[in-house]
Protein backbone atom coordinates (compact mmCIF):
# COMPACT_ATOMS: atom_id res chain seq x y z
CA UNK A 1 0.00 0.00 0.00
CA UNK A 2 1.22 3.65 -0.43
CA UNK A 3 -0.10 6.47 1.52
CA UNK A 4 0.58 9.79 -1.03
CA UNK A 5 0.06 13.41 0.80
CA UNK A 6 0.48 14.96 -2.25
CA UNK A 7 -1.13 13.32 -2.10
CA UNK A 8 -35.62 10.54 -19.96
CA UNK A 9 -37.43 10.77 -17.60
CA UNK A 10 -39.85 7.67 -18.76
CA UNK A 11 -42.55 9.70 -16.92
CA UNK A 12 -45.63 8.56 -19.50
CA UNK A 13 -46.90 5.95 -17.14
CA UNK A 14 -45.99 6.35 -13.44
CA UNK A 15 -46.26 2.92 -12.80
CA UNK A 16 -44.26 1.40 -15.95
CA UNK A 17 -42.03 4.58 -16.76
CA UNK A 18 -41.01 2.06 -19.86
CA UNK A 19 -39.40 1.83 -23.15
CA UNK A 20 -36.88 0.21 -25.72
CA UNK A 21 -34.03 1.92 -26.76
CA UNK A 22 -31.55 0.72 -29.08
CA UNK A 23 -28.03 0.88 -28.22
CA UNK A 24 -27.00 2.96 -31.72
CA UNK A 25 -24.90 5.74 -32.31
CA UNK A 26 -27.75 8.20 -33.08
CA UNK A 27 -30.12 7.09 -30.41
CA UNK A 28 -27.16 7.62 -27.66
CA UNK A 29 -26.05 11.18 -29.25
CA UNK A 30 -29.48 11.98 -28.15
CA UNK A 31 -29.55 11.22 -24.80
CA UNK A 32 -26.22 12.01 -24.72
CA UNK A 33 -26.43 15.67 -23.42
CA UNK A 34 -28.24 14.18 -20.31
CA UNK A 35 -31.49 15.30 -21.24
CA UNK A 36 -33.36 12.73 -20.06
CA UNK A 37 -34.49 8.85 -21.32
CA UNK A 38 -36.75 9.42 -24.04
CA UNK A 39 -37.61 5.97 -25.13
CA UNK A 40 -37.08 5.27 -28.86
CA UNK A 41 -38.55 1.57 -30.08
CA UNK A 42 -35.62 -0.16 -31.87
CA UNK A 43 -38.04 -2.69 -33.25
CA UNK A 44 -36.12 -6.07 -34.25
CA UNK A 45 -39.36 -8.53 -34.10
CA UNK A 46 -38.36 -12.22 -34.04
CA UNK A 47 -34.69 -11.51 -34.24
CA UNK A 48 -33.88 -9.09 -31.46
CA UNK A 49 -34.94 -11.53 -28.64
CA UNK A 50 -32.57 -12.62 -25.87
CA UNK A 51 -29.20 -13.16 -27.80
CA UNK A 52 -30.50 -14.54 -30.79
CA UNK A 53 -30.77 -13.35 -34.44
CA UNK A 54 -28.75 -9.61 -34.85
CA UNK A 55 -29.17 -8.23 -31.60
CA UNK A 56 -28.82 -8.69 -27.72
CA UNK A 57 -30.98 -7.44 -25.19
CA UNK A 58 -29.94 -5.95 -22.07
CA UNK A 59 -31.60 -4.45 -19.44
CA UNK A 60 -30.47 -1.25 -17.95
CA UNK A 61 -32.36 -0.51 -14.79
CA UNK A 62 -31.83 2.63 -12.88
CA UNK A 63 -33.38 5.78 -11.19
CA UNK A 64 -33.54 8.71 -13.22
CA UNK A 65 -36.13 10.69 -11.04
CA UNK A 66 -36.77 10.49 -7.34
CA UNK A 67 -34.07 10.85 -4.50
CA UNK A 68 -31.69 8.69 -5.25
CA UNK A 69 -31.65 10.30 -8.91
CA UNK A 70 -29.27 12.94 -8.04
CA UNK A 71 -26.56 10.22 -8.27
CA UNK A 72 -28.12 7.00 -9.66
CA UNK A 73 -28.63 9.09 -13.37
CA UNK A 74 -24.89 9.31 -13.44
CA UNK A 75 -24.53 5.64 -13.75
CA UNK A 76 -27.18 5.54 -16.28
CA UNK A 77 -25.28 7.90 -18.50
CA UNK A 78 -21.50 5.60 -17.77
CA UNK A 79 -23.57 2.50 -18.78
CA UNK A 80 -24.94 4.43 -21.87
CA UNK A 81 -21.25 5.56 -22.84
CA UNK A 82 -19.61 1.83 -22.64
CA UNK A 83 -22.75 0.58 -24.58
CA UNK A 84 -21.98 2.62 -27.45
CA UNK A 85 -18.29 2.12 -26.96
CA UNK A 86 -19.00 -1.48 -27.94
CA UNK A 87 -21.72 -1.08 -30.64
CA UNK A 88 -19.39 1.43 -32.53
CA UNK A 89 -16.08 -0.46 -31.67
CA UNK A 90 -14.52 2.98 -30.16
CA UNK A 91 -12.88 3.55 -26.27
CA UNK A 92 -11.78 0.44 -24.86
CA UNK A 93 -13.95 -1.85 -27.30
CA UNK A 94 -12.17 -0.22 -30.28
CA UNK A 95 -9.30 -3.66 -30.73
CA UNK A 96 -12.52 -5.88 -31.10
CA UNK A 97 -14.64 -3.91 -33.97
CA UNK A 98 -17.99 -2.67 -33.55
CA UNK A 99 -20.60 -4.67 -31.68
CA UNK A 100 -20.10 -8.42 -30.38
CA UNK A 101 -19.12 -11.19 -32.86
CA UNK A 102 -21.14 -9.38 -35.05
CA UNK A 103 -24.58 -8.66 -33.09
CA UNK A 104 -25.53 -5.69 -31.24
CA UNK A 105 -26.46 -4.72 -27.90
CA UNK A 106 -30.14 -3.55 -27.56
CA UNK A 107 -30.97 -1.64 -24.18
CA UNK A 108 -33.83 -1.63 -22.63
CA UNK A 109 -34.05 0.86 -20.22
CA UNK A 110 -36.35 1.41 -17.19
CA UNK A 111 -36.82 4.24 -14.73
CA UNK A 112 -38.01 2.53 -11.53
CA UNK A 113 -38.25 6.36 -9.50
CA UNK A 114 -36.16 5.87 -6.84
CA UNK A 115 -38.97 3.00 -5.77
CA UNK A 116 -37.88 -0.13 -4.61
CA UNK A 117 -41.33 -1.80 -5.28
CA UNK A 118 -41.00 -0.82 -8.96
CA UNK A 119 -37.44 -2.34 -9.21
CA UNK A 120 -39.07 -5.97 -8.39
CA UNK A 121 -42.03 -5.21 -10.83
CA UNK A 122 -39.67 -4.25 -13.64
CA UNK A 123 -36.99 -6.49 -13.10
CA UNK A 124 -40.17 -9.18 -13.50
CA UNK A 125 -41.16 -7.40 -16.90
CA UNK A 126 -37.39 -6.90 -18.21
CA UNK A 127 -36.90 -11.01 -17.87
CA UNK A 128 -40.75 -12.91 -18.97
CA UNK A 129 -41.95 -10.00 -21.19
CA UNK A 130 -38.36 -8.52 -22.93
CA UNK A 131 -36.48 -11.33 -22.54
CA UNK A 132 -33.20 -9.59 -21.77
CA UNK A 133 -30.25 -11.68 -21.25
CA UNK A 134 -28.95 -9.92 -18.06
CA UNK A 135 -29.73 -6.68 -16.52
CA UNK A 136 -27.40 -3.87 -15.55
CA UNK A 137 -28.82 -1.96 -12.40
CA UNK A 138 -29.90 -1.00 -9.09
CA UNK A 139 -28.34 1.64 -7.00
CA UNK A 140 -29.38 1.19 -3.27
CA UNK A 141 -29.08 -2.16 -1.41
CA UNK A 142 -32.71 -1.82 -0.69
CA UNK A 143 -33.03 -1.75 -4.33
CA UNK A 144 -31.05 -4.67 -4.93
CA UNK A 145 -31.92 -6.79 -2.29
CA UNK A 146 -36.03 -6.12 -3.53
CA UNK A 147 -35.07 -7.73 -7.16
CA UNK A 148 -32.75 -11.05 -5.57
CA UNK A 149 -35.82 -12.89 -5.31
CA UNK A 150 -36.46 -12.18 -8.58
CA UNK A 151 -33.27 -12.95 -10.17
CA UNK A 152 -32.81 -16.28 -8.42
CA UNK A 153 -36.32 -17.40 -8.72
CA UNK A 154 -35.82 -16.51 -12.70
CA UNK A 155 -31.98 -17.49 -12.42
CA UNK A 156 -30.98 -14.19 -14.47
CA UNK A 157 -27.84 -12.23 -13.69
CA UNK A 158 -27.70 -9.30 -12.78
CA UNK A 159 -24.38 -6.65 -12.59
CA UNK A 160 -24.53 -4.77 -9.42
CA UNK A 161 -22.10 -1.51 -9.59
CA UNK A 162 -22.16 -0.06 -5.95
CA UNK A 163 -20.81 -0.62 -3.04
CA UNK A 164 -22.36 -1.92 -0.49
CA UNK A 165 -22.48 -3.46 3.20
CA UNK A 166 -21.23 -7.17 2.00
CA UNK A 167 -22.41 -10.20 3.65
CA UNK A 168 -24.26 -11.40 0.74
CA UNK A 169 -22.84 -13.88 -2.00
CA UNK A 170 -25.19 -14.76 -4.73
CA UNK A 171 -25.00 -16.70 -8.28
CA UNK A 172 -27.46 -14.28 -9.85
CA UNK A 173 -25.05 -11.19 -9.27
CA UNK A 174 -21.74 -9.91 -10.09
CA UNK A 175 -20.98 -7.68 -7.64
CA UNK A 176 -18.80 -4.46 -9.21
CA UNK A 177 -18.70 -1.90 -6.64
CA UNK A 178 -16.90 -2.09 -3.08
CA UNK A 179 -16.91 -4.96 -0.80
CA UNK A 180 -16.39 -3.96 3.21
CA UNK A 181 -12.77 -4.40 3.13
CA UNK A 182 -12.28 -2.64 0.00
CA UNK A 183 -13.77 0.57 1.47
CA UNK A 184 -14.28 0.29 5.47
CA UNK A 185 -11.13 -2.09 6.36
CA UNK A 186 -8.94 1.09 5.30
CA UNK A 187 -11.00 4.26 6.22
CA UNK A 188 -11.71 3.24 9.73
CA UNK A 189 -7.89 3.04 10.97
CA UNK A 190 -7.54 6.13 8.98
CA UNK A 191 -9.86 7.89 10.89
CA UNK A 192 -8.51 6.56 14.14
CA UNK A 193 -4.99 7.55 13.26
CA UNK A 194 -5.56 10.60 11.41
CA UNK A 195 -8.56 12.24 13.34
CA UNK A 196 -8.79 10.11 17.10
CA UNK A 197 -10.64 7.48 18.66
CA UNK A 198 -14.22 8.91 18.72
CA UNK A 199 -16.41 8.70 15.72
CA UNK A 200 -20.33 9.85 15.79
CA UNK A 201 -22.11 7.43 12.84
CA UNK A 202 -24.72 8.34 10.57
CA UNK A 203 -26.45 7.21 8.24
CA UNK A 204 -30.03 7.08 5.82
CA UNK A 205 -32.23 4.49 7.62
CA UNK A 206 -32.46 1.32 5.38
CA UNK A 207 -30.04 -1.68 4.93
CA UNK A 208 -27.00 -0.78 3.51
CA UNK A 209 -25.97 2.46 5.96
CA UNK A 210 -26.90 0.76 9.35
CA UNK A 211 -24.63 -2.89 8.05
CA UNK A 212 -22.43 -0.96 6.82
CA UNK A 213 -22.09 1.50 10.14
CA UNK A 214 -22.38 -1.53 11.90
CA UNK A 215 -19.10 -3.14 10.26
CA UNK A 216 -17.38 0.44 10.38
CA UNK A 217 -17.99 0.30 13.97
CA UNK A 218 -16.73 -2.75 14.66
CA UNK A 219 -13.69 -1.74 13.17
CA UNK A 220 -13.07 1.00 15.37
CA UNK A 221 -13.78 -0.56 18.31
CA UNK A 222 -11.50 -3.22 16.72
CA UNK A 223 -8.80 -0.31 16.25
CA UNK A 224 -9.42 0.86 19.97
CA UNK A 225 -11.57 3.51 19.30
CA UNK A 226 -15.45 4.10 20.51
CA UNK A 227 -18.53 5.39 18.40
CA UNK A 228 -20.43 8.03 20.48
CA UNK A 229 -23.07 8.24 18.27
CA UNK A 230 -25.33 6.43 15.81
CA UNK A 231 -28.39 8.18 13.53
CA UNK A 232 -30.12 7.74 10.93
CA UNK A 233 -33.02 9.49 8.63
CA UNK A 234 -35.45 8.42 6.19
CA UNK A 235 -34.25 8.37 2.86
CA UNK A 236 -34.50 11.89 1.55
CA UNK A 237 -34.11 13.65 3.90
CA UNK A 238 -33.00 17.13 4.03
CA UNK A 239 -33.47 18.60 7.78
CA UNK A 240 -30.50 17.60 9.62
CA UNK A 241 -30.77 20.94 12.62
CA UNK A 242 -31.40 17.52 15.55
CA UNK A 243 -28.60 15.83 14.63
CA UNK A 244 -26.24 17.70 14.07
CA UNK A 245 -26.90 18.98 17.71
CA UNK A 246 -26.25 15.99 18.96
CA UNK A 247 -22.89 15.92 16.80
CA UNK A 248 -22.04 18.97 18.82
CA UNK A 249 -22.76 17.43 22.42
CA UNK A 250 -20.59 14.23 21.52
CA UNK A 251 -18.36 15.76 20.53
CA UNK A 252 -16.42 13.04 17.92
CA UNK A 253 -13.23 13.50 16.96
CA UNK A 254 -14.84 12.57 13.39
CA UNK A 255 -18.47 11.98 11.25
CA UNK A 256 -18.88 8.61 9.29
CA UNK A 257 -21.27 9.45 6.76
CA UNK A 258 -23.66 6.59 5.43
CA UNK A 259 -26.17 9.18 4.19
CA UNK A 260 -27.35 8.96 0.70
CA UNK A 261 -28.70 10.70 -2.20
CA UNK A 262 -30.34 14.21 -1.76
CA UNK A 263 -29.86 13.59 2.28
CA UNK A 264 -26.18 14.47 1.08
CA UNK A 265 -25.67 18.02 0.11
CA UNK A 266 -28.49 19.10 2.74
CA UNK A 267 -26.26 17.60 5.80
CA UNK A 268 -22.94 19.01 4.34
CA UNK A 269 -24.59 22.57 3.96
CA UNK A 270 -26.23 22.79 7.43
CA UNK A 271 -23.16 20.86 9.02
CA UNK A 272 -20.70 24.26 7.55
CA UNK A 273 -23.82 26.75 8.43
CA UNK A 274 -24.07 25.31 12.12
CA UNK A 275 -20.60 26.27 12.74
CA UNK A 276 -18.51 22.91 12.06
CA UNK A 277 -16.10 23.20 10.47
CA UNK A 278 -13.35 20.15 8.84
CA UNK A 279 -10.14 21.29 10.77
CA UNK A 280 -12.78 20.54 14.28
CA UNK A 281 -14.46 17.24 13.16
CA UNK A 282 -14.18 16.00 9.52
CA UNK A 283 -16.26 13.93 7.84
CA UNK A 284 -15.46 10.60 6.60
CA UNK A 285 -18.01 9.29 3.54
CA UNK A 286 -18.70 6.65 1.79
CA UNK A 287 -22.02 7.18 -0.21
CA UNK A 288 -20.48 11.01 -1.13
CA UNK A 289 -18.91 11.59 -4.60
CA UNK A 290 -18.25 14.19 -7.33
CA UNK A 291 -21.81 14.04 -8.38
CA UNK A 292 -23.10 15.21 -5.10
CA UNK A 293 -20.23 17.40 -4.04
CA UNK A 294 -21.33 19.50 -7.54
CA UNK A 295 -24.91 19.61 -6.24
CA UNK A 296 -23.84 20.94 -3.12
CA UNK A 297 -21.03 23.33 -3.96
CA UNK A 298 -17.72 22.26 -3.11
CA UNK A 299 -17.49 24.75 -0.30
CA UNK A 300 -19.22 22.82 1.59
CA UNK A 301 -16.92 19.50 1.43
CA UNK A 302 -14.06 21.00 1.26
CA UNK A 303 -11.44 19.28 3.82
CA UNK A 304 -13.74 16.43 4.60
CA UNK A 305 -13.20 12.68 3.23
CA UNK A 306 -14.57 9.72 0.93
CA UNK A 307 -12.92 6.75 0.77
CA UNK A 308 -13.84 4.80 -2.49
CA UNK A 309 -12.37 2.86 -5.64
CA UNK A 310 -11.95 5.34 -7.89
CA UNK A 311 -12.02 9.31 -7.88
CA UNK A 312 -12.32 11.64 -11.22
CA UNK A 313 -8.36 12.83 -10.68
CA UNK A 314 -6.99 9.57 -10.80
CA UNK A 315 -3.93 9.56 -12.54
CA UNK A 316 -4.48 6.53 -14.98
CA UNK A 317 -4.14 6.70 -18.75
CA UNK A 318 -7.84 4.59 -19.35
CA UNK A 319 -9.42 7.52 -17.06
CA UNK A 320 -8.12 10.59 -18.32
CA UNK A 321 -9.78 8.74 -21.67
CA UNK A 322 -13.13 7.75 -19.59
CA UNK A 323 -12.89 11.37 -18.08
CA UNK A 324 -12.42 12.89 -21.91
CA UNK A 325 -15.39 10.61 -23.74
CA UNK A 326 -17.86 11.38 -20.93
CA UNK A 327 -17.53 14.91 -20.96
CA UNK A 328 -18.09 14.77 -25.24
CA UNK A 329 -21.01 12.47 -24.76
CA UNK A 330 -22.72 14.37 -21.79
CA UNK A 331 -21.21 17.86 -21.72
CA UNK A 332 -17.96 19.47 -20.32
CA UNK A 333 -19.86 20.65 -16.96
CA UNK A 334 -19.88 16.92 -15.60
CA UNK A 335 -18.53 15.20 -13.65
CA UNK A 336 -17.09 11.54 -13.35
CA UNK A 337 -17.64 9.45 -9.98
CA UNK A 338 -17.06 5.91 -8.50
CA UNK A 339 -20.29 4.51 -8.45
CA UNK A 340 -20.59 5.24 -12.50
CA UNK A 341 -16.95 3.80 -13.07
CA UNK A 342 -18.56 0.84 -11.59
CA UNK A 343 -21.47 0.77 -14.01
CA UNK A 344 -18.96 1.66 -16.68
CA UNK A 345 -16.75 -1.54 -16.20
CA UNK A 346 -19.15 -3.82 -15.46
CA UNK A 347 -20.77 -3.37 -18.52
CA UNK A 348 -17.17 -4.47 -20.44
CA UNK A 349 -16.91 -7.12 -18.13
CA UNK A 350 -20.87 -8.39 -19.62
CA UNK A 351 -19.68 -7.64 -23.25
CA UNK A 352 -16.16 -9.71 -22.89
CA UNK A 353 -17.52 -12.72 -20.97
CA UNK A 354 -20.39 -12.34 -24.21
CA UNK A 355 -17.59 -12.24 -27.26
CA UNK A 356 -16.10 -15.25 -25.28
CA UNK A 357 -19.14 -17.27 -25.51
CA UNK A 358 -20.33 -16.39 -28.92
CA UNK A 359 -16.85 -16.63 -30.53
CA UNK A 360 -16.68 -20.43 -28.74
CA UNK A 361 -19.89 -21.19 -30.47
CA UNK A 362 -22.11 -20.73 -27.96
CA UNK A 363 -25.75 -19.43 -27.00
CA UNK A 364 -25.53 -16.62 -24.39
CA UNK A 365 -27.52 -17.82 -21.37
CA UNK A 366 -27.41 -17.54 -18.03
CA UNK A 367 -25.86 -20.61 -17.08
CA UNK A 368 -23.03 -19.71 -19.92
CA UNK A 369 -23.13 -15.90 -19.09
CA UNK A 370 -22.36 -16.48 -15.56
CA UNK A 371 -19.13 -18.90 -16.07
CA UNK A 372 -17.74 -16.42 -18.53
CA UNK A 373 -17.69 -13.65 -16.69
CA UNK A 374 -15.98 -14.94 -13.32
CA UNK A 375 -12.11 -14.18 -13.77
CA UNK A 376 -12.49 -11.34 -16.43
CA UNK A 377 -10.56 -8.77 -15.93
CA UNK A 378 -10.85 -5.41 -17.36
CA UNK A 379 -8.13 -2.03 -17.63
CA UNK A 380 -10.63 -0.06 -15.71
CA UNK A 381 -10.19 3.73 -15.34
CA UNK A 382 -9.43 3.12 -11.41
CA UNK A 383 -6.49 0.44 -12.67
CA UNK A 384 -6.79 -3.31 -13.41
CA UNK A 385 -9.22 -5.04 -12.17
CA UNK A 386 -10.85 -8.38 -12.06
CA UNK A 387 -14.03 -10.32 -11.20
CA UNK A 388 -13.26 -12.92 -8.34
CA UNK A 389 -13.47 -16.45 -9.96
CA UNK A 390 -14.97 -17.61 -6.70
CA UNK A 391 -17.31 -15.09 -4.64
CA UNK A 392 -18.14 -13.02 -7.96
CA UNK A 393 -17.61 -10.04 -6.48
CA UNK A 394 -14.98 -7.32 -8.23
CA UNK A 395 -10.68 -6.78 -7.16
CA UNK A 396 -11.16 -3.34 -6.80
CA UNK A 397 -8.30 -0.33 -5.34
CA UNK A 398 -8.80 0.78 -1.83
CA UNK A 399 -8.46 4.87 -2.28
CA UNK A 400 -9.07 7.88 -0.04
CA UNK A 401 -9.60 11.44 -1.18
CA UNK A 402 -9.49 14.44 0.88
CA UNK A 403 -11.93 17.25 -0.85
CA UNK A 404 -10.68 20.35 -2.63
CA UNK A 405 -11.80 24.03 -3.17
CA UNK A 406 -12.78 22.88 -6.64
CA UNK A 407 -14.82 19.77 -6.09
CA UNK A 408 -12.17 17.19 -7.01
CA UNK A 409 -10.52 14.77 -4.37
CA UNK A 410 -6.36 15.01 -3.63
CA UNK A 411 -5.94 11.22 -3.24
CA UNK A 412 -4.49 10.65 0.45
CA UNK A 413 -3.83 7.13 0.21
CA UNK A 414 -4.20 4.27 -1.72
CA UNK A 415 -3.14 0.71 -2.34
CA UNK A 416 -0.89 0.09 -5.21
CA UNK A 417 -3.01 -2.64 -6.88
CA UNK A 418 -6.47 -4.06 -6.94
CA UNK A 419 -7.56 -5.59 -3.09
CA UNK A 420 -9.55 -8.97 -3.28
CA UNK A 421 -12.89 -8.80 -2.79
CA UNK A 422 -14.07 -10.57 0.63
CA UNK A 423 -18.27 -10.41 0.95
CA UNK A 424 -18.19 -10.80 4.61
CA UNK A 425 -16.82 -8.75 7.43
CA UNK A 426 -13.96 -9.98 8.79
CA UNK A 427 -14.68 -7.72 12.04
CA UNK A 428 -18.04 -9.78 12.51
CA UNK A 429 -17.67 -12.70 10.69
CA UNK A 430 -14.07 -13.93 11.10
CA UNK A 431 -12.88 -16.64 8.05
CA UNK A 432 -16.47 -16.91 6.52
CA UNK A 433 -15.93 -16.54 2.79
CA UNK A 434 -17.92 -17.49 -0.55
CA UNK A 435 -16.59 -20.46 -3.15
CA UNK A 436 -19.29 -20.77 -5.85
CA UNK A 437 -18.37 -24.41 -7.39
CA UNK A 438 -16.90 -24.64 -10.91
CA UNK A 439 -19.87 -25.08 -12.92
CA UNK A 440 -21.80 -23.14 -10.22
CA UNK A 441 -24.60 -25.58 -9.27
CA UNK A 442 -26.37 -22.76 -7.05
CA UNK A 443 -25.39 -24.17 -3.76
CA UNK A 444 -24.73 -22.43 -0.93
CA UNK A 445 -21.33 -21.09 -1.27
CA UNK A 446 -20.85 -19.64 2.49
CA UNK A 447 -17.86 -21.47 3.75
CA UNK A 448 -16.91 -21.00 7.41
CA UNK A 449 -12.77 -21.43 7.93
CA UNK A 450 -12.57 -19.52 11.37
CA UNK A 451 -9.15 -18.58 10.47
CA UNK A 452 -8.10 -14.87 9.45
CA UNK A 453 -8.32 -14.01 5.83
CA UNK A 454 -4.84 -12.60 4.18
CA UNK A 455 -5.70 -9.53 2.58
CA UNK A 456 -4.68 -10.18 -1.03
CA UNK A 457 -3.90 -8.27 -4.23
CA UNK A 458 -4.44 -8.22 -8.06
Amino acid sequence: MTNSRSSSNLSRRKFIQYGSLAATTSVLAACGGGGGDTATDAGGGDASVAGGGDVIKVGVMYSTTGTIAIVEKSLQDATFLALEQINTGTGPWEANGAGIAGKTIEKIVVNPDSNWDLYNQMSKRLIAEDKVVCVLGCYTSASRKSVLPVFEEKDSILYYPVYYEGNECSSNVFYTGAAPNQQITDSIPYCYENFGPKGFFIGSDYIYPKESNRIAIAELEKAGGSAVGDEYAALGTTEFITIINKIKAAKPDFVLSNLVGDSIPAFYRQYKDAGINAEDIPIMAYPTTEEEIQAMGPEYSAGHFTSFNYFQTVETPENKAFVEQFKAMFGDDRVTNGVMEAAYLQTFFMAQAMKKILEAGDEITTATLREATRGQEFNAPQGKVKIDPDNYHTYLYSRIGKWKEDGQAEIVFSTDSAVKPIPWSQALYKGRECVHPTPDDRSDPTKETGKDLVPQFL
